[in-house]
């Protein structure tokens, strides 16, 4: 006789039950109840073990089976099943889930069991209109029960006809869930959620191609995985294996750097493989590929808060039983033993790391162009990580040699500590493009580092907080005399006329719409006329200002630029001289305003000062404009820069074309 009644909830779970949205995404009701597949499959191993239960296992899969036309999807296990005060115990008293009950018992015997909450079946709802339940306890004279409800508090309980120990859960799929009717979609939820699962699931069969075309065999398709290879030892596993893993799960990227194989029991459970993916090029980074599992199930692709923010850089899979989710499983816990585990995570990768540095220093070097963005993000964002890697960290010169920070300190100190006692690093961030400026570094005995890393503005800060007495130079930032200076430099000396002439005379033939501070000094005869360099501070929080390092003033400021004239060039002194003649020096400028003077009267001054300098300016810029050996060395800095593009490029080359001519012609 059917027995009827109504749902019951007990009091102290009753919060998450009535929460409107339990799970995020409808999908995740067939990784709940394969879960439970599992589960229960698990359970049946486990009573075998201790000698509970004498009978035969039999055929320990959890089989899912499709009936698209009737929109029916059953997911059927042979595991321990249920005796109708089970089904009444576990079932209709939402969130009184065995599991826990059950690995308390068995502790010994069984260590995965991922269901904890006893909400996961009725996730079946969101997706069916009906659902009934199969079982049959393994327990002796035991006899089945079929449960049924058509999602309101309402069950029914009677007698069913399954003759076979396990379970089997029949979703009547509505009709606004009609996709999960197609063996597609199954399949993709199956190969996402399920295909590294602890037991066999079988959906389908296994197809061969026959008279034209695939035909389905009489061998059942294994979706899954049962031993991954994050669940087996380290020292069972070759190389081949690592890389045939991550081909798996990987198939479209290039072979990883190397990798680091998680395998933890204490304080906390944790297994996994995590691999370094080459990351040369800052476009094609890829995060979420680190997999979070519970117990071989997937959990989420997003786990920024189980490990550092740097290492969701590198691929692989994390598997924990421990890691704290919420009751849908869909989001991480705020937990001490998250923390405890993303420390452990970063120790073990430093270690690895480390251990590369010490015994494997050339693998480390041939990959480190690949490798060098996640250890400097790392070092950036994690201070524990950047004390670690202080010691295995290295640096690359412009002659791609390679150093550690204690080699390459050794290597430099005595030619580049500057009178201040402090040691200064020379760095460039192209080698073609600061030919010259690396050129004349090397002239002088220097070493240039190699820093082409998008992340290197805000690295040679954090390095010249953690090396004592050190500072870094981009080789371009001034004159190679100026970038280390050795003893105190004599200043040029020019009147203020002279100076604010010169400032006017390079300014009237430089592009505009930057920023130009334009000095003199003596480089040498034989120096290049123009010397253009950025200022380092200045360049170098505007570059941390566009990779968003919080200093956006910096960002949106216009270029500046420094200019040092060379005085001492043979042409720059010819320039001189010729403007010396040909413009009249400035005009006294009349006398400023007395301070008791009304505000009239103190404009009138400033304006008559201003009008005097006004017309002398004009004339130094008219000068500038008609010289074109002016031009042409100007022109030749910036080309010498990148600067020097469209209209002004066409013109120095018209003119240069000229020049030559000329000096052909009257040779």
């Amino acid at each position: 006789m059917a027995n009827k009644g109504q749902i019951g909830v007990t009091t102290e779970n009753i919060f998450p039950v009535i929460k409107q949205f339990l799970y995020s995404d409808h999908e995740i009701f067939l990784r709940e109840l394969v879960a439970n597949a599992v589960d229960a499959t698990q359970k049946m191993k486990a009573l075998a073990a201790s000698g509970d239960c004498t009978q035969e296992l039999g055929d320990l899969k959890v089989r899912i089976t499709l009936d698209e036309k009737e929109k029916l999807l059953r997911i059927e296990d042979e595991g321990i099943g249920m005796t109708e005060e089970e089904v009444d115990k576990y079932i209709n008293q939402i969130a009184f889930s065995s599991a826990g009950e059950f690995l308390q018992k068995y502790k010994d015997q069984i260590g995965n069991i991922i269901g904890h909450f006893g909400l996961g079946f009725y996730s079946a709802f969101m997706v069916a209109k009906k659902v009934t339940i199969d079982s049959l306890s393994w327990k002796e004279g035991a006899k089945a029960v079929r449960w049924s409800c058509d999602g309101s508090p309402s069950y029914e309980m009677e007698d069913s006809d399954r003759t076979a120990r396990g379970t089997a859960v029949t979703l009547y799929l509505d009709d606004d869930s009609a996709e999960y009717a197609q063996k597609s979609r199954i399949e993709g939820l199956l190969d996402k959620y399920c295909k590294f699962m602890p037991v066999p699931i079988v959906f389908g069969k296994e197809q061969e191609w026959k008279d034209g075309k695939y035909v389905d065999t009489d061998k059942d398709k294994i979706i899954n995985s049962v031993e991954p290879l994050w669940t087996k030892a380290p020292s069972e596993l070759k190389d081949e294996d690592y890389l045939g893993f991550y081909r798996h799960l990987f198939p479209m990227n290039e072979e990883p750097l190397f990798w680091i194989h998680l395998n933890v029991d204490y304080p906390f459970n944790l297994t996994g493989i995590l691999y370094f993916p080459k990351l040369k090029d800052r476009v094609a980074i890829e995060r979420n590929k680190i997999s979070l599992y519970c117990n071989q199930m997937f959990v989420t692709d997003h786990v920024e808060n189980i490990v550092p923010d740097f290492m969701t850089l590198l691929h692989g899979v994390i598997d924990s039983p421990d890691i704290p989710l919420n009751v849908s499983r869909s989001y991480l816990q705020s937990d001490a033993a998250v923390k405890k585990i993303s420390t452990y995570i970063t120790k073990k990768v430093a270690d690895r790391l480390e251990g590369i540095f010490k015994e494997q220093r050339e693998q480390l070097e041939a990959k480190w162009d690949n490798l060098k963005l996640f250890i400097e993000y790392g070092m950036l964002s994690d201070e524990k990580f950047c004390e670690r890697a202080l010691k295995f960290a290295l640096l690359k010169n412009t002659d791609g040699k390679y150093f550690s920070f204690d080699e390459y300190k050794t290597a430099v100190s005595e030619a580049q500590t500057d009178k201040d006692k402090k040691l200064v690093y020379l760095y460039a961030t192209d080698v073609q493009e600061q030919y010259t400026y690396i050129q004349a570094a090397k002239d002088k005995g220097y070493d240039v580092l190699l820093m082409d890393c998008e992340l290197d503005a805000h690295y040679v800060n954090l390095l010249e907080q953690k090396l004592t007495d050190t500072r870094f130079a981009r080789v371009d930032s001034d004159a190679v005399d100026k970038l280390i200076v050795k003893e105190e430099r004599v200043a040029l000396e020019m009147k203020e006329d002279e100076r604010y002439d010169l400032e006017n005379l390079f300014k009237a033939v430089l592009p505009k719409g930057n920023d130009y501070f334009v000095t003199g000094d003596n480089l040498g005869a034989s120096s290049a006329p123009i010397l253009i360099t950025q200022n380092e501070f200045m360049r170098r929080y505007r570059e941390m200002s566009a990779l968003g390092g919080g200093m956006n003033f910096y960002g949106s400021m216009p270029e500046s630029y420094n200019i040092t004239v060379n005085m001492e060039n043979p042409l720059v002194a010819k320039i001189w001289e010729a403007k010396q003649a040909d413009v009249a020096p400035q005009a006294e400028l009349p006398a400023e305003a007395p301070s008791d003077a009304s505000e009239e009267e103190k404009t009138k001054a400033r304006e008559a000062r201003e009008a005097v300098r006004k017309a002398h300016r004009a004339d130094v810029e008219a000068f500038a404009e008609g010289n074109e050996i002016l031009h042409q060395i100007v022109d030749l800095a910036l080309l010498a820069n990148g600067m020097l593009k469209g209209k002004a490029l066409a013109d120095f080359i018209a003119r240069s074309q000229k020049v030559v001519s000329d000096a052909y012609l009257k040779a």
